[in-house]
């Protein structure tokens, strides 16, 4: 018998997920049945137009927007079979979400932004993970900087520490470099790189630019809600 690899061991999957927002002739479908699968420490790019589905996919993935139909399975839980507090503790503790705009609080300092889901959780901070992740994202020095002491690109390595820090399941990156410059989205995309290879951290990222695109394992392209490619760059 065949023994599955870490990297071989599927992580996540979705079934013929349709999204329909609107009623009659106002409706319009942002997922027209996408089906696809992702293994355990794979970095998927999603590219696509605007308004082509990608933003709706990522938040029915992290459990943030109900599909229309359809089934989303992340560790073999089916994530929409579950009530409201169980969803909630599904996007505490398996996914970790990281936007284009950083989304911090502002009274918060740098630790208290990145430990905050863990506390909402109510469970203990993990000081060894914290202190080695504030090392990796070269915030060190900063913890109790508040958000509007910090450029851009600090900010969203903080937002990418607050997304790892519960060490979840899957990172769900919607253009994570929308507001960057080249230089610093660079960074980001190889902090992301990093946290996949050394976590084992299974990524899934929207992005508009094709070099980041190409960074990838894999590139999912959609079109009107459906996906119209699904390429393997490397294994």
């Amino acid at each position: 018998m065949e023994v599955k690899g870490e990297k071989d061991m599927e992580i996540l999957r979705v079934e013929n997920l349709i999204k329909t927002y609107g009623k009659g002739e106002n409706q319009v479908q942002a997922l027209a049945g996408v089906s696809f699968s992702v293994e355990k420490g794979e970095f998927v790019a999603i590219i696509g137009p605007s308004g082509s589905g990608k933003s709706t996919l990522l938040h029915i993935l992290g459990g943030v927007d109900q599909p229309t139909s359809g089934k989303v399975w992340m560790n073999g839980q089916d994530v929409y079979a579950q009530n409201e507090e169980q969803l909630a503790i599904f996007r505490r503790r398996q996914v970790g979400l990281i936007y284009q705009f950083y989304n911090l609080i502002p009274v918060l300092d740098v630790t208290e932004n990145m430990t905050l889901p863990v506390l909402m959780d109510g469970r203990k901070v993990n000081e060894k993970r914290l202190a080695e992740l504030l090392q990796i994202l070269g915030l060190k020095g900063r913890e109790k900087h508040l958000p509007n002491q910090l450029s851009g690109g600090q900010q969203q390595r903080v937002s990418i520490g607050r997304a790892l820090m519960n060490a979840p399941a899957v990172v769900l990156a919607d253009e994570p470099t929308g507001n960057l410059d080249s230089k610093n989205s660079q960074e980001i995309v190889e902090l992301l790189k990093m946290s996949n290879q050394k976590y084992q951290q299974t990524l899934i990222m929207i992005t508009h630019d094709e070099n980041i695109a190409l960074q990838a394992d894999r590139i999912l392209a959609i079109e009107d809600g459906r996906i119209i490619r699904d390429e393997v760059i490397r294994r």
